[in-house]
């Protein structure tokens, strides 16, 4: 599951045993991914600990990040900056192989959804299309 509503995941969220950071900020770390949620869990709250992981799990060398490094500053900025013709195909190829971004959206069903659909886009976290 890549995302939940809002609802479904302060549920998750309320779940989790212990002292936690608060919700919001949960929220915003994980754009609503219920695995990142666990990821970060498992990290005792630690965001950079679970940046270190995404990197060498996801094999983000040095080389990938210099050779990227325009494209990759302006998607951090604003991620619709990939799917425009100047974020070379290659780059875009790669980040979905290394499973950073999804490409291709599919049709939203909201017969499909347990409870309410997510947003579109967050304009927050840029989320979404």
């Amino acid at each position: 599951m890549w995302n939940m509503s809002r609802k479904g995941f302060e549920e998750l969220y309320e779940r989790i045993p212990g002292s936690k950071p608060g919700f919001e900020d949960v929220w915003r770390l994980t754009g609503r991914n219920p695995r990142m949620l666990t990821t970060l869990y498992l990290a005792n709250w630690s965001a950079n600990s679970v940046i270190e992981f995404i990197i060498r799990s996801r094999a983000i060398t040095k080389d990938f990040v210099s050779r990227w490094r325009q494209y990759l500053e302006k998607a951090v900025e604003d991620p619709d900056t990939l799917i425009e013709e100047e974020a070379p195909e290659e780059l875009r190829h790669n980040l979905i192989e290394k499973n950073l971004i999804v490409y291709d959206m599919y049709s939203r069903n909201p017969d499909l959804w347990v409870d309410e659909p997510s947003p579109e886009k967050d304009p927050e976290t840029g989320i979404g299309k």
